[in-house]
C-alpha cells in the first residue's frame, strides 16, 4: 500500500504539533506521524517564553497554557548561601503575554492535541514508526510500521520534528556539528507543597550539595523541578535511585520534607546543530535540527521558531507565489539562530562546569564579587533565559536607509504593545499570517498605490488602531509618516521614514525571496 500528500509531519511533541497547527490555520492538511500511543509521560521541556507564547496565541493555545501553567519572570542566583544575582525578564510592562510560563511538556502536548483535533485537518497517526527515509528533488518517501502494518508514503515536503535522535536524518546521512560535554546531570521533577515564591532559584556551591550547582524552578500541580549538577564520573542507575534522590532532596529541604517523585532523568550537554536545514524536500526543525543545554530553555522554545519560520515560507513556495529557494532562507536564519543559541548555552555550560583550576578560580572570584558589587553580577552564568531571534543580515531584510532608535531591530520580532482597535487590544492582533504595513498615521494619509496584496494598518488617530500608551512608536521608534513591513512570521522585514511605493514594492519583493531590494 502506498498513498501521497503534499506534507508530512514526523514527530508530534510540540515542534511537530505547532508546525501542524500553522499549517492548518493556512488552511493546509498534514500527515503527523508520530512512533508513541500518546503524548510524553514526563515533564522534559517545562519552561515557555514569551515568543513561543505569541506564537501560540495564533492557534489559540496560549490562553490555556498560562491558565493550566505558572507564570514567573524573576530569577535569583544563589552563592554557597548568598544572593548573588536578582534578574527580572520582564522589567517594562505593556505585553500581551508574560515573560515565562513553565508547564510540564506533557501537559502542553496535550493542550496542543485539542488544538490539533479541533483543526480538523491534520492526521495524526500515532503508534507509527519511520523505518525507512529518502529524498529527491522532487519528493521525499518513507517506508512505516503502524497499527495495520507496514506501508510507503511519499509527499511533497517532509517536515523532519523527530527529536535528537531523528531517523529522517539518519537516512539522510547528516550529522550534528558541535560538542557534547561530560558533566552529568540529574533532573528530579518531584511532588511537593512549598512555600517558596514562583522564581527560577539557581545555586552555585551551595551547602547541601558542595561544590556542584542546583536549580530549583515551580511548575504546576504542586511540582517542582530540581536539577543536580552530578560531575562526570558518576553511575546513572545509582543516581536515579529513588533512596539516593531522597537523601538528596531532604539535605536540600530538611530531612521532614514529604514528597513524591514524579519523573526521573539524566543526561549531559549537548551543544551540536546542523550544518543546512534544507534537505532536498526534508525540512528539519526541533531537535533534530539543534540540540542545545537546557539551562535558558533554548531548546523547545527555538524549535517551535523554527516551525514559525518554515511554516509561511512553505505556504508561499507551494502556492506559486515564491520561488522555490525561499526555503533556503529558512535555514539560512535558523542555523543563524542556532549557532547564536550554542554560543549563548556554551558559556553557560563553560561557567558552570569549569574545566580548569583557573577557570574554578575565575568562576568562585566572579560570584564573591557578584555578592557586593553591581558590575559582576551580569557576569554570573546559571543560563540566558530563551529570548526570540533577531536574524541579523538575514537576506529577506531590507537595509535600513536611515537610524531607527527603536527597540525593535531589524530581523526581529515586532514587539507587542497595547493598542484600541476592533479587532484586538494589542498590536501582534493584527500582525501575522501575511505581510502587513503598519502604517504611522491617519487611513486617510496612507500611500495610494500600494500592492493590493499587502494589507496596510494604519496607527495613530484616525488610523485602523490606535496606539494608546504610546508603547508601539516607542518600541519600533518611528514618527508620523514612517512604515513598517511585518513578515508573516511577526519579523520586520523593512522600515522607512516615509514611504514610497516603489520601496514597499521592492521591500516586499525581497522579503517574498522573489528579488533584491532596489
Amino acid at each position: 500500500m502506498s498513498e501521497h500528500h503534499p506534507i508530512v509531519i514526523v514527530g508530534a511533541g510540540p515542534v511537530g504539533l505547532s508546525a501542524a497547527l500553522e499549517l492548518a490555520a493556512l488552511d493546509r492538511p498534514s500527515v503527523l506521524l508520530e512512533m508513541r500511543s500518546a503524548e510524553s509521560d514526563g515533564s522534559r521541556a517545562i519552561c515557555w517564553s514569551q515568543r513561543t507564547l505569541e506564537i501560540w496565541k495564533r492557534v489559540g493555545v496560549a490562553q490555556p497554557v498560562i491558565d493550566r501553567g505558572v507564570t514567573w519572570q524573576v530569577g535569583k542566583v544563589f552563592y554557597e548561601e548568598d544572593l548573588a544575582y536578582e534578574f527580572d525578564l520582564q522589567p517594562e510592562p505593556g505585553f500581551a503575554m508574560p515573560a515565562f510560563v513553565n508547564l510540564q511538556q506533557n501537559i502542553v502536548e496535550g493542550l496542543l492535541l485539542e488544538a490539533v483535533e479541533a483543526a480538523g485537518v491534520i492526521d495524526l497517526r500515532w503508534a507509527t514508526t519511520v523505518t525507512e527515509s529518502s529524498s529527491t528533488d522532487e519528493q521525499a518517501t518513507l517506508t512505516v510500521d503502524g497499527p495495520d502494518g507496514s506501508y510507503v508514503i511519499s509527499c511533497d515536503w517532509l517536515i523532519a520534528a523527530d527529536g535528537a535522535r531523528s531517523t529522517v536524518r539518519r537516512d539522510a546521512g547528516l550529522s550534528l556539528i558541535g560538542r557534547t560535554f561530560e558533566d552529568k546531570f540529574l533532573i528530579s521533577d518531584i511532588r511537593m507543597t512549598g512555600t517558596m515564591p514562583t522564581e527560577r532559584w539557581f545555586w552555585f556551591d551551595p551547602p547541601f550539595h558542595q561544590g556542584r550547582s542546583t536549580l530549583l524552578h515551580r511548575q504546576s500541580d504542586d511540582v517542582w523541578r530540581v536539577d543536580f549538577q552530578l560531575g562526570r564520573d558518576v553511575d546513572p542507575e545509582e543516581e536515579t535511585d529513588p533512596e539516593r534522590i531522597k537523601k538528596r532532596i531532604q539535605a536540600m529541604f530538611g530531612d521532614d520534607i514529604e514528597f513524591e517523585i514524579e519523573w526521573v532523568s539524566i543526561y549531559r550537554f549537548q551543544s551540536r546543530h546542523l550544518e543546512n536545514f534544507r534537505h532536498r524536500r526534508v525540512l528539519f526543525a526541533g531537535d533534530s535540527a539543534h540540540q542545545v543545554s537546557p539551562f535558558g530553555a533554548r531548546g523547545a522554545n527555538a524549535g517551535i521558531q523554527d516551525a514559525e519560520n518554515l511554516v509561511w515560507k512553505l505556504d508561499l513556495v507551494m502556492s506559486d507565489a515564491a520561488p522555490e529557494s525561499l526555503l533556503d532562507t529558512y535555514s539560512d536564519e535558523r542555523v543563524y539562530a542556532a549557532a547564536e543559541n550554542l554560543a549563548v548555552t556554551t558559556q553557560t555550560i563553560d561557567f558552570m562546569t569549569p574545566q580548569s583550576d583557573t577557570d574554578l578560580a575565575l568562576r568562585t572570584a566572579t560570584l564573591g564579587l557578584a555578592r557586593r558589587h553591581g558590575f559582576a553580577r551580569p557576569l554570573v552564568n546559571s543560563g540566558r533565559l530563551s529570548v526570540a531571534t533577531v536574524h541579523h543580515g538575514s537576506p529577506l531584510s531590507t537595509a535600513d536607509s536611515a537610524v531607527f532608535e527603536g527597540d525593535v531591530e531589524l530581523g526581529g520580532p515586532v514587539l507587542d504593545a497595547p493598542v484600541h482597535g476592533s479587532n484586538g487590544d494589542w498590536l501582534l492582533d493584527y500582525v501575522g499570517r501575511e505581510f502587513v504595513l503598519l502604517f504611522y498615521g491617519s487611513t486617510s494619509d496612507v500611500p495610494a498605490g500600494l500592492p493590493p496584496d499587502l494589507r496596510v494598518v494604519a496607527v495613530g488617530e484616525g488610523g485602523d488602531i490606535v496606539d494608546i500608551s504610546g508603547l508601539v512608536a516607542k518600541r519600533l521608534g518611528w514618527s508620523e509618516g514612517c512604515g513598517v513591513l511585518v513578515r508573516p512570521d511577526q519579523h520586520l522585514a523593512a522600515r522607512w521614514k516615509s514611504v514610497t511605493i516603489a520601496g514597499v514594492v521592492a521591500g516586499l519583493a525581497r522579503a517574498r525571496g522573489m528579488a533584491e531590494a532596489a
